[in-house]
């Protein structure tokens, strides 16, 4: 009876084996056949095998960019009318001279054959990085509003000068002025389950969340795609962007033992903001379902520009990236920056976990005389990607890379300055989530004098840095390169 038992045991664990064989083999070849760069492949892989079950868990949350059969339902249905607004935007500015999108030709032609959103010149554009600054002329702004506000963030906290920009949204509510304030699930979420939240909602503001999550919805969508985006966008005509999220950096996370958190915002007036409003009442409209008729009225511009009005004003490309459309683009404009450097490169950017694309590009810069300079904080919020990103110094080290640790805190500026001529600056971290995953907004700027404001900035932040010296690094203990190396493993997954 026992070997009769033991026989049909054995015959349960052979098959159960050979499932289990073909479900691993079946997830293996989806994951080879999704033709995603080797390293995040081979990561995944590894995971795999070596996880069985939890490799297999984890691919099912994370692997694959589901957004869900309602956004794609909704997304489908808008493209017409968006179709109509890109056609008329690029006929509305078709006029306007090239020579308005300075010198740095391939990053424009690349961005402007790819993207479907053309450049925009005749914008005024103030840079801000005091915190002070930033909500006072902000909350100017949203004072001042006579028609719409529209608020877009990956994280709201209240508290502190935040309850500020919430007290002048109520009023402005109060006073007939269409307020709507979109914010991430998962960044947002004790915000939107707060009483704060349902007293602004009773005062006519529309708060409503982005990429929802829960146990159910984590069957369909993946739970870890974000809307990173930062944006404000007041009467369509003035429109904010930037790294600083809709908190107040002397309350944020001040139990994380890395400081204050350090941004930048722009200001922007001009058409440029226009289109940023067409972005966030599109992610609006996406994200609850109901139309937003301003987007299908004519936008009027007046053209076109004087050489003079050229010379003052900043030209725009603006680049909304996420798994969805456009996804590669921002990859792209970025080893398109690097590659077009001619005299120098500075990058500030939190969380540095790139691809090997990316340092390629970074060192072939600095290997050919560019003096490029990557700003990262001193201490950073995530462990992970704290030694995944030091596992990258000694290639840029070796190539010539300056490397500067940032000591007054966390800097939280996302922005890459090519010869102090193009800025790219916005949402978008220097890792691969960022770049591949998350819902993010990039501002490329082709204006020298914007450049050589963003220049005092970047220089600012390197005065209060730490320069890695290559001597020292390369002779760090033994367990850190360890930990460095693991880590690095998994950077294609941060």
């Amino acid at each position: 009876m026992q070997t009769e038992t033991q026989s049909i045991s054995l015959i349960f664990s052979t098959i159960a084996g050979f499932v289990y064989f073909l479900i691993t083999s079946g997830f293996a070849i989806t994951v080879i056949m999704k033709r995603r760069p080797v390293g995040v492949t081979l990561s995944w892989l590894l995971l795999l095998f070596l996880l069985p079950i939890a490799g297999i868990i984890l691919f099912l949350m994370f692997g694959t960019r589901r957004l869900g059969s309602k956004r794609l339902r909704r997304a489908e249905a808008m493209a017409p009318t968006y179709s109509e607004w890109f056609h008329h935007l690029q006929q509305v500015l078709q006029s306007q001279e090239q020579q308005a999108f300075g010198s740095h030709n391939r990053v424009y032609q690349l961005t402007q054959n790819t993207l479907r959103i053309p450049g925009i010149p005749g914008n005024s554009l103030t840079l801000f990085h005091q915190t002070d600054e930033i909500f006072s002329a902000l909350i100017r702004d949203i004072e001042q509003s006579t028609s719409s506000i529209y608020l877009e963030f990956y994280i709201c906290q209240q508290g502190g000068q935040v309850n500020r920009v919430l007290s002048a949204l109520e009023a402005a509510a109060q006073r007939g002025v269409r307020c709507h304030l979109l914010l991430d699930n998962v960044g947002s979420r004790q915000f939107l389950s707060s009483t704060e939240a349902l007293r602004l909602r009773v005062a006519g503001i529309k708060i409503r969340s982005s990429m929802p999550v829960g146990p159910v919805r984590m069957l369909f969508e993946r739970m870890d795609l974000r809307n990173h985006r930062k944006l404000v966008v007041i009467d369509d005509a003035i429109a904010w962007t930037g790294s600083l999220n809709l908190i107040d950096p002397a309350l944020f996370k001040q139990d994380a033992g890395v400081g204050q958190w350090v941004d930048a915002m722009v200001r922007i007036e001009g058409p440029a903001a226009h289109v940023s409003g067409a972005l966030v009442m599109y992610d609006w409209e996406i994200e609850t379902g109901e139309e937003v008729k301003s987007i299908r009225q004519a936008y009027k511009y007046e053209q076109p520009l004087s050489n003079e009005q050229v010379q003052d004003s900043a030209a725009i490309h603006i680049v909304p990236s996420g798994p969805g459309v456009d996804r590669e683009l921002i990859h792209q404009v970025l080893l398109a920056a690097a590659y077009e450097s001619q005299h120098e490169l500075i990058i500030t950017t939190p969380y540095f976990v790139p691809d090997d694309a990316l340092v390629t590009a970074l060192c072939s810069a600095a290997m050919r005389g560019v003096e490029v300079t990557l700003v990262v904080p001193e201490k950073n919020d995530s462990r992970m990607v704290h030694y995944a990103s030091r596992s990258y110094y000694e290639d840029l080290l070796n190539a010539g890379i300056k490397i500067m640790h940032f000591t007054a805190g966390l800097l939280h500026t996302k922005c890459v300055l090519v010869d102090r001529e193009t800025v790219l600056f916005g949402t978008v971290n220097l890792d691969m989530r960022s770049v591949w995953l998350n819902f993010e907004l990039t501002l490329i700027v082709y204006n020298p004098a914007f450049g050589q404001h963003m220049a005092t900035l970047m220089e600012s932040y390197i005065y209060r840095s730490n320069q890695v010296a290559k001597d020292s690094w390369q002779t760090r203990p033994y367990l850190q390169r360890l930990a460095e190396n693991s880590a690095q493993l998994l950077s294609p997954l941060l």
